[in-house]
C-alpha cells in the first residue's frame, strides 16, 4: 500500500531543519519502499504492507527523534484516503487558487466538544467543514488572518495536527 506521512513544522521559518534526502534515507531504513518527498515541508510518500496509520506515524516519529533529536508530530494517511479527501472537497469551485484551501490532518477524530468549539468559528469569512480526522478550511481573508492560522487547534483543542494547501494535497495523491 502507498501512504503519505505529513510532518508538522519541518523547515518552517528556519526551525526543525531536516534535509529531505536524509529524511528519505531514514524512512527507507524503516523498511518502507519507494520513498519520495514532496517540497521541503515534510511530505513523505512511501510504500509498505497495510499497517495502521498510528503505527506508521509512531515509527517515523521515533526515527526522527532518534536521528535529529526533534519531537515532530506525524500524521499518516493512505493514498486512498487522500484521494477520498480530494473527492469529498465541499468547496469545489469556491476558490481560484489552490493555495487558498487548506486541509488540516488530525491525529485523531475530534470529540463532540472539540467539534462544537471549532464549528463556532465557521462563518462567511472562514468556511470550515469537518470529516473524521480531516478539516477543510477556506479562509476568505488568508490563512494567517483566520482562527485556524493563529493556532486554534494547538491552543484551544490541544491535539496534534498539520495543514497542507490544496495544491500539495493533490500533488502527493499523484506521486
Amino acid at each position: 500500500m502507498k501512504y503519505v506521512a505529513f510532518l508538522r513544522g519541518i523547515n518552517v521559518g528556519g526551525n526543525n531543519m531536516i534535509k529531505m534526502e536524509r529524511l528519505r534515507e531514514i524512512v527507507a531504513a524503516l523498511g518502507f519502499g519507494d520513498v519520495k518527498t514532496y517540497v521541503n515541508s515534510g511530505n513523505v510518500i512511501f510504500e509498505t504492507k497495510k499497517t495502521p496509520d498510528k503505527k506508521l506515524a509512531a515509527s517515523i516519529h521515533d526515527v526522527i527523534k532518534k536521528e535529529f533529536g526533534m519531537d515532530i508530530s506525524v500524521m499518516v494517511r493512505s493514498i486512498d484516503e487522500i484521494k477520498e479527501i480530494i473527492a469529498k472537497n465541499p468547496y469545489e469551485g469556491q476558490f481560484e487558487n489552490d493555495k487558498e484551501l487548506h486541509i488540516f490532518f488530525l491525529n485523531e477524530p475530534l470529540s463532540t466538544e472539540h467539534r462544537e468549539l471549532l464549528m463556532a468559528n465557521n462563518s462567511d469569512t472562514e468556511l470550515i467543514t469537518l470529516d473524521e480526522r480531516t478539516i477543510y478550511y477556506l479562509p476568505r481573508m488568508g490563512i494567517l488572518e483566520g482562527v485556524l492560522g493563529k493556532g486554534f487547534i494547538d491552543k484551544k483543542l490541544k491535539i496534534p495536527s498539520t495543514a497542507r494547501n490544496w495544491r500539495t494535497v493533490n500533488k502527493v495523491s499523484e506521486m
